[in-house]
């Protein structure tokens, strides 16, 4: 006979559970504790098996019947029910945390982790700023239910403000986290694909650079005529020289230099291409580097910020020297540096081109041929670094200085030429180092 709400609910417990069955499969059974639970009974591809509804009387006598309908339902169209039950627990496991910014914040920790292509750290920052600036739009909305028209409107809150470059970025970062969704099964396409051309296209610029040779000397005599609080006059005073990422520079802590083998090994994790990268160091760069380690050594950082030694010194500290100094952010900026080295080189005719770009740490797309210039130039390296801090010493010199050295040869006096190698630059450096211990 078929079950009553009446039957069920002055069901008593046994000291054994027991079934008690109601029609086309579906029993109810009570436990020894008293509880009640509905299941049911079906056979599928040959085989016995059970799903369980839930408790009475949470699940009512009506509810039961009602999903023990819903999966013979299932039975007819050749679907297994416990199988689809299993299925749509995993979904909704999936959609608790399936909004935009929950994805985004999941994507954005998977990149600073992923291995040799995981960000670097101000990368990771600057991207999720950008994807920061979609929370008020589309950053609550579950990722399946945006529509190309959610985020266009969403990214063109940010082009409205005029910043072209933040927006056409914030559209790619955003592709890539529906990609992501796409991948991990939380999506069935990305939204923005068909979005492309709909934004403003921002006028390129490139980072201002000194690449006139004229002009080198000029601004090598600005930056020893500079003097700071901390140590950005000689983080500039270094940059020529090096010619590294600014991030790099500034980054620069004393473990990754040998001063005996004249290396500086830049760890993967700080640079851009995510590979170790090493810069030989001329005589005048050793020499800049020794009078530096007199005033911090004893820190990490080569260059600590003014406010904390345990932090380097702030990424826009070098662009504002040289603004103080009076260049333009149009004429000279510290990454500005990598260009200086990189055209005049160039210019020079003595370096090959593969040598000026491992010089650079660029990356190379071809894997091949990455590979196999991993481990060379490293001697055509050491002798164009000091090619180059030479190059520099003497652009150093005034045109006027020049001419007075040579009268004074000329008439059998020794005057020595200045540079950066011989030339003792003072600096109060008992007020930093008591600064310092501060």
């Amino acid at each position: 006979m078929p079950l009553t709400d009446t039957t069920v609910r002055h069901a008593q417990p046994r000291e054994k559970p027991y079934k008690m069955a109601d029609a086309q499969g579906l029993y109810i059974q009570v436990m020894p504790s008293g509880s009640k639970h509905w299941k049911m009974k079906y056979r599928f591809d040959g085989r016995e098996k059970k799903l369980s509804f839930g408790e009475y009387p949470r699940v009512s006598l009506r509810d039961a019947r009602d999903l023990r309908d819903e999966a013979r339902n299932q039975l007819t169209k050749g679907i297994d029910p416990s199988y689809e039950k299993r299925r749509n627990r995993l979904r909704g496991n999936v959609a608790a945390g399936n909004s935009f910014t929950d994805i985004s914040r999941e994507y954005c920790d998977k990149r600073r982790r992923d291995g040799d292509k995981a960000w670097a750290p101000s990368t990771a920052k600057r991207c999720e700023y950008l994807l920061s600036l979609l929370d008020n739009s589309i950053g609550k909305m579950p990722i399946d239910e945006i529509e190309p028209i959610d985020v266009l409107a969403a990214v063109r809150k940010i082009e409205a403000k005029g910043k072209l470059e933040s927006s056409r970025r914030t559209m790619q970062l955003a592709g890539a986290v529906f990609r992501y969704a796409v991948a991990s099964a939380r999506l069935k396409s990305d939204p923005s694909r068909d979005l492309r051309g709909a934004l403003i296209n921002p006028t390129v610029t490139h980072y201002g650079a000194i690449t006139d040779a004229s002009q080198v000397g000029p601004l090598l005599r600005a930056i020893d005529g500079y003097k700071s609080q901390g140590m950005t006059d000689w983080a500039l005073k270094l940059a020529p020289h090096v010619f590294v990422r600014p991030g790099e520079l500034r980054s620069a802590q004393w473990e990754e230099f040998d001063l005996d083998a004249r290396v500086w090994t830049i760890p993967a994790e700080k640079t851009k291409m995510r590979k170790p990268h090493h810069v030989p160091l001329s005589r005048q760069s050793v020499a800049l580097v020794e009078q530096i380690r007199s005033i911090t050594a004893p820190w990490s950082y080569i260059f600590p910020s003014l406010w904390s030694r345990k932090r380097p010194m702030s990424d826009n500290t070098l662009n504002a020297a040289l603004r103080r100094m009076g260049y333009t952010s149009s004429e000279m900026t510290a990454h500005g540096f990598r260009a200086m080295a990189s055209t005049l080189l160039n210019e020079s005719g003595k370096w090959s081109y593969d040598a000026i770009e491992r010089a650079l740490a660029h990356g190379d797309n071809n894997r091949v041929r990455a590979a196999y210039h991993r481990g060379a130039h490293w001697d055509e390296r050491v002798a164009m670094a000091q090619w180059w801090s030479d190059y520099l010493d003497d652009r150093r010199v005034d045109v006027g200085e020049k001419c007075d050295e040579a009268r004074a040869l000329s008439a059998g006096e020794g005057v020595p030429s200045p540079s950066s190698s011989s030339v003792v630059i003072n600096h109060d450096l008992g007020w930093r180092r008591s600064r310092g211990r501060r």
